[in-house]
């Protein structure tokens, strides 16, 4: 019995670990794995922090957890009426009442502080080297440079048309292309229901809402492509509207600039080429 327990007592210390350890390993870069438990490994600031204060979490869950069942297991060894035929008549203890009322507050306290310290750092948007528009449509998204002034659609590639190295249900035709280790600003708005631009790897997601434009922000730190999804229901297609971010690096992003402002030129607002070519 005695070797049972400390068994027990092992495996519950090591369970997060190994949780933690095996979603990892399986964990693809930028993408999801076949039985992951984990989050896809972080590639910004925001995502290290989520990931931090994940874990930090799952070992508080965990000790309250097995705290509990340790309570459970002598209260029905203990004070079964088999053990114990006379009943305790304590009603009152006020150092055991004074004790759950302080650590709970503790703990709470102990999550609380980091919790607004991680929501601060994801709604206070740093000085931007890059501001990109994400529309979503039903069901495809529109990126829009504002700076370079073109934008383009962002679709989702059929089985015919993937290359064998992408992942189905997540390669686009056109990717969203960002440099390495700058700050980007998403500006995000929905055309005609709500949608949400969501990168686990990149720790964003936010809602597209109709007539509303928000704003997020990450900095990829790390180089390759990174897939998100449509996060919000929005109708029959929802399930075929990815998101492909590619990060690259500043030269290889200024060589992309370059190639996109000539393929999708003439791709800024309509309203603007009808006023040219009033003018003219």
């Amino acid at each position: 019995m005695l070797l049972l327990k400390r068994i027990a007592a092992i495996a519950a210390a090591m369970m997060p670990v190994l949780l933690m350890g095996f979603g990892s390993a399986l964990a693809a870069v930028g993408q999801a794995s076949p039985w992951q438990l984990g989050f896809q490994p972080a590639a910004s600031p925001v995502m290290d922090d989520i990931t931090w204060f994940h874990d930090f979490l799952l070992w508080i869950i965990t000790a309250i957890t097995f705290f509990v069942l340790v309570l459970l297991v002598i209260v029905i060894v203990r004070f079964n009426a088999r053990s114990n035929p006379v009943p305790s008549r304590t009603t009152h203890n006020t150092l055991l009442e004074v004790v759950w009322t302080i650590v709970p507050v503790v703990i709470l306290t102990a999550i609380a502080v980091p919790s607004f310290k991680l929501l601060f750092l994801q709604q206070t948007i740093p000085p931007a080297d890059l501001t990109i528009k994400a529309t979503g449509k039903q069901w495809y998204w529109t990126y829009s440079y504002p700076d370079a002034k073109f934008e383009f659609d962002s679709l989702m590639l059929r089985d015919q048309d993937r290359k064998p190295d992408q992942p189905r249900l997540l390669a686009v035709d056109n990717e969203l292309v960002v440099p390495v280790n700058k700050v980007v600003r998403v500006q995000v708005i929905g055309a005609d229901v709500i949608h949400a631009f969501g990168v686990p790897a990149l720790g964003v997601m936010i809602d597209a809402v109709p007539g509303r434009l928000n704003e997020a922000w990450f900095k990829a730190t790390k180089e390759g492509v990174y897939y998100g999804q449509c996060r919000e229901l929005c109708g029959k297609d929802h399930a075929f509207m990815p998101i492909t971010v590619r990060v690259v690096n500043e030269r290889d992003y200024a060589a992309w600039l370059e190639q996109a402002q000539k393929k999708f030129a003439g791709n800024e607002s309509e309203p603007t080429t009808t006023l040219a070519s009033a003018a003219d």
